[in-house]
């Protein structure tokens, strides 16, 4: 049966789905329908005239589709219409002038997001219900109607980036005509081409108001004082206008604030030190102005602050320590002013940092050695300043590095090599330095066209296209008789000190019921204990202190009282079959693996008791004070900490870690390392909630150039944990790269969803994976774990009004599920390089931060 047949259907929703094709004519026929929605699909063509029969029709809405065309006329006859949403299709035209007068019920217009021209009816005054009138994103021009001021109900106007103009060219009057509207909330017309005075009628707007936005206009004049009686104002934009004056005093009164935007103004005067009393604000642009003075240490109270801008304009003076307490600060922008002094040492806080800009001030000192523990940066601009000192090696640290300029500084010394092993690096200019030695050839070295070293007349070597010298050829032939002696006396010295030591050890092996077999250095900082420090620092191995139980050891907490050092002691089940293969796989691996994103090892015990024959074997570990991720993914409401939960952006943070160390691990550490292992129970966070992959008892070490894929090995034990195991080494496959990108995919889509691969939901063939793929991306939303985004999730479901940000959000989760689901595909060659994966981690990260600062907006 036809839909068109139901003639009793009085409310029908087709509302986000993915309907596509035309909008069927025959639903003209369902005369008793009081309600259609078509919100959110795919539909194209025109809107059918036979729509206009449905003469019951109180809500009518196909917003975010792709008609074409424009409105019928007929649609306008629908008098009983409250809600009337074409909002974001194709559709052209205007608006006709009688549209109030033909709609007197209507509460609700959407036509923003279209292609509509001509000017906007004054009639609208007329539809004295009108609470919601959404008009942006067209190309409506001349003056707004003052007879928008009659709607007394109005609560939310928007008409941003349109071509509409002041009616007088001396103030803007429009603002005065909407003191009537005394419910109005939020205000928005931006990008149009108003001019005029900003009026001081802007203090008797609505008390309600918790959104102007007037930025991308012509408006002049100061910010009046009166905006002190705004008291909900929440965001502020006013960027990109021609304001002048200073920044009144009375602005810093509205605690609520979260967004001000001043940028692009002529606004002068220093920057008001209360303005630290807006201890609610997320998002702070004042660039491009011509303040001048300090700048407010105060603002160090603003401890939400995600977006500091103040770039281009004259502040002097240092820049405030108290900006390394805000840590939630995500950009920092101080470009193009006159500061001087150094760049705090304690950086090393904005764990969160991902872009930092000090281009162009007069900055001196040494680059912190610190600046390698803002972990997240990913753009680094410091040129034009006066820091000398070398290149800390730290910044080769900094994995998620795409943007690094240092050029017009004093700095000094040699190019540090592990710049050329950063995996996104796409930009670098050292030049107009002092800086001297050979250029790597690896890296982004091998691109030109990404790096620049010109001005530095003391480097030497690179590739042939960025034009240097060859490197000078050391001369040792007339070091060699001096080297030659000092060679043999070393080996004369070194033979008596092993025979001495030989002796020694021979000694005491008859003398001691237990014999130290040996203790390795994982590293610089070699860790010397004992057993009995072990013994202590575990309280004789208790289990009030065991933190962690494995398959071949058991974890242990300790504190090494003789240098206060809390530290994690795996203690290995040497009766548990593979346990000592585990222990010197784990020791292999571990010997040559340096990077921020995997646990450190401080050393290795291990005894033997002569008589007994009993062993003992020990890592001594970094301590990881917030456990494992698994404990976070799948704590239950009863455990102790049942609010510890992960959001959104720190899953994207511990996503991108845990794809940082397995890169290194793949491509940059030598030799080349497979985990083999990896699970949510083997990544560990530290104090900054940054993770660490820990437990190589079942790291193999591979030979760079084969083709794993294809290999086959004897072995029957596929290596990993069921659920996380690649498909290929149920059939004898080697372990390889592509085995950890799958395991990889799979713990992301269980970071994503919440549910183990070993859920019950999963049977048979059907698993995590193919839960997810399944649910693309439409159907995204119902698979996401509640407690992952449970604030974004309420605003997608209920928040009508804001569908840009809606689908943003959704775009994130849809793009991490993407990323899930083509790593842990079946066939190995198809799956994503680990590289690949962090660049597109960033991305959502960066569209979701942008997504979050829109949200309120």
């Amino acid at each position: 049966m036809a839909i068109g047949s139901l003639s009793k259907l009085y409310y029908l929703s087709f509302r986000n789905n993915r309907l596509s094709g035309h909008i069927p004519p025959s639903l003209g026929n369902l005369s008793s329908l009081v309600s259609l929605d078509l919100l959110g699909n795919t539909l194209d063509g025109s809107i059918p005239e036979e729509l206009g029969q449905l003469e019951k029709l109180q809500y009518l809405t196909i917003d975010g589709n792709k008609c074409l065309g424009k409105i019928p006329y007929i649609l306008y006859n629908l008098s009983s219409i409250q809600v009337f949403g074409v909002g974001r299709n194709r559709l052209y035209g205007s608006l006709p002038p009688q549209l109030g007068l033909f709609l007197p019920n209507l509460e609700q217009l959407y036509v923003g997001g279209n292609r509509f021209t001509g000017p906007i009816p004054v009639s609208l005054g007329n539809a004295s219900n009108l609470f919601i009138l959404d008009l942006g994103d067209n190309n409506f021009t001349g003056s707004m109607p003052m007879s928008i001021g009659w709607l007394k109900g109005l609560k939310l106007l928007r008409a941003s980036y349109n071509q509409l103009v002041s009616e007088k060219d001396e103030e803007f009057t429009f603002i005065t005509s909407l003191t009537n509207c005394s419910v109005l909330e939020k205000l928005h017309l931006s990008h149009n081409k108003f001019s005029g005075i900003l009026p001081n009628s802007i203090a008797n707007l609505s008390a309600q108001l918790s959104i102007m936005h007037l930025g991308g206009n012509q408006v002049f004049g100061a910010i009046p004082s009166g905006i002190e009686n705004l008291a909900h104002m929440i965001s502020l934009r006013m960027e990109n206008n021609l304001l002048g004056g200073t920044i009144p005093i009375q602005l810093m009164k509205l605690n609520k604030l979260q967004y001000v935007v001043l940028a692009g103004n002529k606004l002068s005067g220093k920057i008001p030190n209360p303005i630290g009393n807006l201890t609610q604000l997320h998002l702070l642009r004042l660039s491009i102005n011509n303040l001048h003075g300090s700048t407010p240490r105060s603002l160090g109270k603003c401890q939400h602050l995600q977006l500091l801008h103040l770039s281009d304009n004259n502040l002097n003076g240092t820049i405030p320590k108290e900006f390394s307490d805000i840590p939630s600060l995500l950009e920092l922008d101080i470009s193009m002013n006159n500061l001087i002094g150094f760049l705090p040492s304690d950086i090393y806080k904005l764990k969160n940092l991902f872009r930092l800009d000090t281009s162009n001030n007069e900055l001196s000192g040494e680059i912190p050695k610190t600046i390698g523990t803002c972990v997240h940066l990913e753009y680094l601009y410091m040129k034009g300043n006066l820091f000398h000192g070398s290149i800390p090696p730290s910044v080769g640290t900094l994995r998620g590095l795409q943007e690094l300029d240092l050029s017009h500084n004093d700095l000094i010394g040699h190019v540090p090599d592990d710049l050329a092993q950063l995996p996104i690096l796409e930009y670098l200019n050292l030049s107009f330095n002092n800086l001297e030695g050979e250029v790597p050839k690896q890296g982004i070295f091998q691109n030109a066209s990404a790096v620049s070293v010109l001005g530095n007349n003391k480097l030497c070597g690179g590739i042939s296209e960025l034009h240097l010298p060859q490197c000078p050829k050391k001369d040792f032939k007339k070091e060699w008789p001096i080297s030659r002696k000092v060679l043999i006396l070393i080996a004369i010295v070194a033979a008596l000190l092993s025979f001495l030591l030989l002796c020694l050890l021979l000694v005491w092996s008859k003398k001691s019921r237990e014999k130290l077999v040996s203790t390795l250095s994982m590293g610089d900082n070699f860790l010397r204990v004992t057993y009995a420090e072990l013994f202590r620092a575990t309280n004789g191995f208790s289990s009030t202190n065991l933190i962690g139980v494995g398959r071949y050891g058991s974890v242990y907490k300790g504190i090494i009282d003789r240098m206060e050092m809390i530290v994690a002691i795996k203690v290995l089940k040497l009766q548990q079959q593979r346990a000592s293969k585990s222990f010197r796989d784990e020791c292999r691996a571990l010997r040559s693996i340096q990077h921020r994103n995997i646990v450190k090892v401080f050393t290795v015990y291990s005894t033997f008791n002569l008589i007994s024959g009993n062993d003992f074997k020990a890592l001594v570990l970094e301590y990881m004070p917030n456990g494992s991720l698994d404990n976070w993914l799948h704590q239950s409401e009863n455990e102790l900490h049942p609010l510890k939960i992960l959001n959104l952006i720190q899953r994207l943070n511990l996503a991108i870690d845990i794809a940082c160390a397995l890169d290194y691990l793949h491509n940059h550490c030598r030799p080349p390392l497979v985990h083999c292992d990896l699970k949510p129970s083997n990544i560990l966070l530290d104090d900054d909630m940054v993770a660490h992959v820990s437990d190589f008892g079942l790291a193999t070490i591979i030979s760079e150039g084969i083709n794993y894929s294809q290999c086959q090995t004897n072995s029957l034990t596929p290596k990993g944990s069921i659920g996380y195991i690649a498909p290929e080494y149920g059939t004898g496959a080697n372990p390889s790269t592509y085995g950890d990108v799958y395991s990889y995919g799979i713990l992301l889509l269980e970071m994503v969803t919440g549910k183990r691969p070993s859920d019950d939901l999963f049977k048979d063939d059907f698993g995590l994976h193919q839960f997810a793929k399944m649910a693309l991306p439409e159907s995204v939303m119902d698979i996401v774990d509640r407690r992952l985004l449970s604030e974004d999730i309420d605003i997608i479901r209920h928040n009508r009004n804001n569908n840009r940000v809606n689908s943003m959000v959704h775009e994130c989760l849809v793009s991490l599920v993407k990323i899930g689901v083509s790593c842990s595909v079946e066939s190995p060659r198809a799956r994503k390089e680990m590289k690949d994966v962090i660049a597109e981690l960033q991305k959502v990260r960066n569209f979701y931060l942008a997504a979050t600062i829109a949200r309120n907006v």
